[in-house]
């Protein structure tokens, strides 16, 4: 899943050594708010130091999210984990992508039969 927005809190860093197996882990925590009429937020999490420094996330940047979702039991409670697997950086400018408007030599920007500004017809003026 996909989810688009901006950075709008950094939670700490926990990190741990599992007890199966020894092996040290980190896990950072962060918010995402989207642009939405409503806005929603999220809170996804980075699994493991080398996706933390690969995708280093920063304060108020824009990005895309793409992110797993987990369930997971404890204690007869449910919990939810949104893991992300891929971060990308979004352009700050919304019309980046998109293309200039270009002019089209000879042509006039009012529909066809209607007088421009610069007609020197005045005569089909309804005043």
């Amino acid at each position: 899943m996909e989810f688009e927005g901006k950075i709008i809190a950094i939670l700490n860093k926990r990190e741990g050594v599992a007890k199966s197996t020894g092996n040290a882990w980190c896990v950072q925590e962060f918010v995402i708010e989207n642009h939405d009429q409503y806005p929603k937020k999220m809170c996804f999490e980075v699994f493991g130091e080398d996706k933390l420094s690969q995708f280093s996330i920063q304060m108020g940047e824009e990005l895309k999210i793409s992110f797993d979702i987990d369930c997971r039991q404890w204690n007869d409670r449910w919990f939810n984990s949104l893991r992300a697997w891929r971060v990308e950086r979004v352009a700050e400018n919304t019309n980046a992508g998109m293309p200039e408007p270009q002019a089209i030599p000879g042509a006039t920007s009012a529909p066809t039969g209607m007088p421009t500004a610069d007609s020197d017809d005045t005569s089909d003026l309804p005043f």
